[in-house]
């Protein structure tokens, strides 16, 4: 069974596996996605944001997805690559911008390093905070970002970890993949959330956590 990879992007820029998921033919990992991505557009619905911005973009898949629903989309990774990628994928050639189209910034940056004054009421965070050596600095700095909600998604543990093991993935690790230093329960990503943020909605597609949450 193939396992989903993190999404580059983290402030201590870890690397993880490459694995493509988003492009995957493998049946098991394309109903994970559906599933991930339901939730995920729910929740989004919810939020009813008229800028977005995605903390570690990777390249763009996701931003791709919902710009369609904003006036302003700002994108960033910390890997130089998938920004490039990123921005291909996401920012229009002046012959291809349509009218109504959203404005588009895409950019590198860590997410602890300088952002500016930029803002969005929606901010997404999917798959990155379990890269991070200090999660909590992290959120605050989510908190800072949004002018509304952020959407939070990690791997659920000890679930994803046991499907690794399951496919004799990364044994030597007890199923770990590889750049993932931390490792959250639901109710534990939860707990970690709650000090930062009200949560206003958990769901649970299989096998993340994902929080659609308000800053205290």
């Amino acid at each position: 069974m193939a396992l989903p990879h993190p999404a580059s992007g983290t402030p201590a820029n870890i690397g993880g596996n490459v694995y493509n998921k988003y492009g995957s033919g493998n049946p098991i990992v394309r109903i994970l996605m559906a599933g991930f991505f339901r939730d995920l557009d729910a929740l989004v619905r919810r939020a009813a944001p008229r800028t977005l911005m995605e903390a570690g973009c990777g390249e763009g898949e996701i931003s791709a997805r919902l710009m369609h629903r904003v006036e302003q989309l700002t994108a960033f990774d910390v890997d130089a690559e998938c920004v490039d990628q990123a921005r291909a994928r996401l920012v229009p050639t002046p012959d291809e911008s349509p009218p109504d189209g959203p404005r588009v910034d895409v950019f590198g940056a860590d997410l602890l390093g300088d952002l500016g004054d930029r803002t969005a009421d929606l901010v997404l965070c999917c798959e990155v905070l379990e890269h991070v050596s200090d999660p909590v600095g992290a959120l605050d700095r989510l908190a800072h970002l949004t002018t509304g909600h952020v959407i939070l998604s990690v791997p659920r543990e000890p679930l994803w970890r046991v499907l690794n093991v399951a496919r004799l993935r990364y044994l030597r690790d007890l199923g770990n993949t590889p750049g993932h230093v931390q490792h959250w329960s639901s109710r534990a990503f939860e707990t970690l959330v709650a000090q930062r943020f009200r949560i206003v909605e958990t769901r649970r597609p299989i096998p993340w956590t994902m929080v659609l949450a308000k800053p205290l």
